[in-house]
């Protein structure tokens, strides 16, 4: 299907995306599909879970990328208030905080909570500048295993928290280590191989730009673990924007923080805060969407910016 100057549907739909357009992706087959723009994926009410991630608050951030990253995480959670249909419930991939502050995670919890929704919490890196991450541990960890993973169920879907950001590697690597893909191991045993799989972390599990930190040393072995099912969805934050991969069964995808935008890999000499137009900063913030339809192996994510 062409336009009348001959360019194609698909790439409508790709410079949409880069203007900051949500566009509904389904996965099924293990391939990727655009389904519509953002206003039309919302008008029509998803017949399976639907569930909303939103990552990389960084509440106390205040410097000029975005003086008001708080602002912008309430911009988010209203956004999400107004779905037409009410989600299951929020996953938030980490960085919380900016900073580990009580003060900041009181804050978050303060804005966050007017969803309405029941929150997953992985952290990120700057939730656990503390000593022994007692301030996000005592917030979020009660009842989780060793420095906060977990796992539950909902809907027919096996949902798994993972923690990759205590023992960072060289060069900001995030690291599951040992004692954690044991328990993953042990977690998966004896689940039907149909069972779909989501697993949450904060930073991504395979190799976005290593050269940035932006992947897990061992993320390779937790893979691993995951290739057996026939449905696996692996979300993460960190990198501040929407990236996609699909590699055999398992579907990638990174999420867009509600805070500030950072540079394309290499892109620019090191990653970090990103400045933009002040016109252009919603339009690069925002959460997603995504819904599960039991029974057809079919994944539904929608990107929406604040703005766009």
């Amino acid at each position: 299907m062409t336009d009348h100057d001959g360019v194609s549907r698909r790439k409508i739909l790709e410079c949409m995306t880069w203007a900051g357009t949500g566009v509904l992706w389904t996965v099924a087959g293990g391939l990727p599909r655009s389904m519509g723009i953002m206003g039309e994926a919302v008008a029509a009410e998803p017949s399976g879970l639907m569930f909303l991630q939103i990552s990389d608050s960084h509440v106390g951030f205040d410097k000029p990328a975005n003086p008001n990253a708080l602002g912008t995480l309430e911009e988010a959670i209203n956004k999400i208030k107004a779905l037409p249909v009410k989600p299951a419930f929020i996953i938030h991939t980490g960085d919380i905080t900016h900073l580990s502050k009580a003060k900041e995670f009181d804050d978050a919890q303060r804005i966050i909570s007017q969803a309405g929704l029941d929150v997953h919490y992985v952290p990120g890196e700057h939730d656990v500048i503390d000593d022994e991450h007692k301030a996000y541990m005592e917030r979020y960890g009660k009842g989780a295993k060793g420095a906060g993973w977990y796992s539950f169920d909902a809907n027919g879907v096996h949902f798994i928290g993972l923690v990759n950001v205590v023992d960072l590697k060289a060069g900001g690597l995030g690291n599951l280590g040992h004692d954690q893909l044991e328990w993953m191991e042990e977690d998966l045993k004896g689940r039907a191989k149909s069972t779909p799989i989501v697993v949450f972390a904060h930073i991504p599990l395979w190799s976005v730009y290593p050269q940035w930190g932006w992947g897990t040393d061992d993320g390779a072995r937790a893979l691993e673990y995951l290739k057996p099912f026939a449905s696996v969805t692996v979300l993460n934050g960190h990198i501040h924007q929407t990236m996609q991969k699909v590699e055999g069964n398992v579907t990638f995808h990174t999420a867009m923080s509600t805070a500030f935008p950072q540079p394309a890999p290499g892109a620019a000499p090191s990653p970090g805060p990103m400045k933009v137009a002040d016109d252009k900063l919603r339009s690069m913030l925002g959460v997603a969407d995504i819904t599960f339809k039991q029974g057809q192996q079919r994944l539904a994510i929608i990107d929406k910016p604040l703005q766009g």
